[in-house]
């Protein structure tokens, strides 16, 4: 490492000019705010689809951002190189978990719209009786409070120890994180798995699923990666980054598009195929449901989106190792993750088919420009790559 230390020059950072964006920044503050005002005007008017369109758009930035942070507890756990240089975004969206906590408060107000469980009296369903000691509302905001404070204090704990490390180079920092990072993977696990059981799975309290939360995991790594090539793409067009990542360490991303593409696949198999076999109504149902009527085209959209086309396509070296080709697929898998996340909410509300409504697309672009607003705050306060990492060396130089 010292020899190629005197060879390679580190870098002194690069600094992104919130100046040059401050037209996209106030757009994007106007349109969260507009958005967020219609719905809360939908939460009044219409709040039994409202809660519905809302929980769909927080689950599906909720699995990004969720994500990014998955992919940074590993880099430092595994003590990687290549991710050096591509870190600081991750920290950068996986601090947008403080702000999907705040908007996870209007799922708490329609809770009443969106689980049934919480309506119905003991004594009245002896299916439900026998979960009543998990599904209690108390203990469901229990859970969620150390979900997301989980994922709050570990995201900035792991951010805030970065840019420290910015400053000064101190190596103790990198010990640190990689401490947090050891402690963070079986919570990682933990609420990931568990919160997609209570705010998603719990929508149907009859059904159930021990695979369904390694579902969501999946879909969230791959999906993020995706999110983290086009973020990178974007600000190297806007002259950043340029000669820091390099198309080696897009290949990288491109593999593991393609790994989580696989992931994907094979979960969402092994989970649907287990479930039809045994033929239990208690299971199948859910499947049922999306098996049929207008749903089916949608699901059979997902199968052929989101593994068979990106699949095929991924596996070409050429496409991994052009940044604007792999940007077009990285767009559509996350496209995909938001049609997985619909899928998996809406019909719930619309089981006898699709109803598209207006509150899906407000839904999402109020979130979608909140958290867009705050990364564009977030972004310069800090070089947009770790500039004194004891691994920046070789993650310049990456080769593989």
């Amino acid at each position: 490492m010292s020899e190629r230390s005197q060879t390679v020059p580190t870098p002194e950072g690069e600094y992104f000019e919130s100046t040059r964006f401050a037209g996209l920044s106030f757009l994007l503050g106007s349109v969260a705010l507009v958005a967020l005002v219609l719905c809360a005007l939908g939460a009044v008017v219409n709040p039994h689809q409202f809660s519905y369109s809302w929980l769909f758009a927080f689950a599906f930035f909720f699995t990004l951002c969720a994500g990014c942070f998955f992919w940074t507890i590993v880099h430092h756990a595994t003590d990687a190189e290549w991710t050096v240089v591509v870190r600081r975004q991750l920290e950068n969206i996986a601090a947008l978990l403080a702000v999907l906590a705040l908007l996870f408060v209007p799922i708490l107000l329609l809770r009443h719209h969106l689980y049934a469980w919480m309506d119905i009296p003991p004594g009245h369903e002896a299916a439900l009786d026998f979960k009543r000691a998990y599904l209690d509302f108390n203990f469901f905001l229990i859970r969620a409070i150390v979900f997301l404070g989980y994922f709050i204090v570990a995201s900035q704990l792991l951010r805030r120890f970065s840019v420290r490390q910015d400053r000064d180079g101190n190596p103790q920092f990198t010990i640190w994180m990689r401490r947090v990072s050891f402690a963070s993977l079986p919570m990682f696990a933990l609420c990931l798995t568990f919160g997609a059981f209570d705010w998603l799975m719990s929508l149907n309290y009859h059904w159930f699923s021990t695979m369904f939360g390694v579902y969501i995991f999946a879909g969230a790594a791959g999906s993020s990666m995706s999110l983290l090539v086009l973020v990178i793409t974007a600000l190297r067009q806007a002259g950043y980054l340029k000669d820091v990542v390099t198309l080696e360490h897009y290949h990288i991303m491109g593999k593991w598009m393609l790994a989580f593409c696989i992931f994907w696949a094979y979960i969402g198999f092994g989970q649907y195929m287990l479930i039809w076999y045994a033929n239990i109504p208690e299971e199948t149902q859910f499947f049922i449901a999306r098996n049929t009527q207008s749903w089916w085209a949608l699901s059979m959209l997902l199968v052929v989106g989101r593994f068979f086309g990106p699949f095929a396509i991924l596996l070409l070296r050429s496409i991994k190792k052009h940044p604007h080709r792999l940007c077009i697929v990285a767009g559509w898998i996350v496209f995909m993750q938001m049609l997985d996340m619909y899928l998996i909410v809406l019909p719930a509300l619309h089981g006898t088919g699709v109803h598209v409504s207006i509150w899906d697309l407000l839904s999402l672009i109020a979130i979608g420009a909140t958290l867009g607003f705050v990364y564009l705050r977030l972004v310069p306060r800090t070089s947009l790559f770790p500039v004194r990492d004891p691994r920046l060396i070789e993650s310049l130089k990456l080769v593989n």
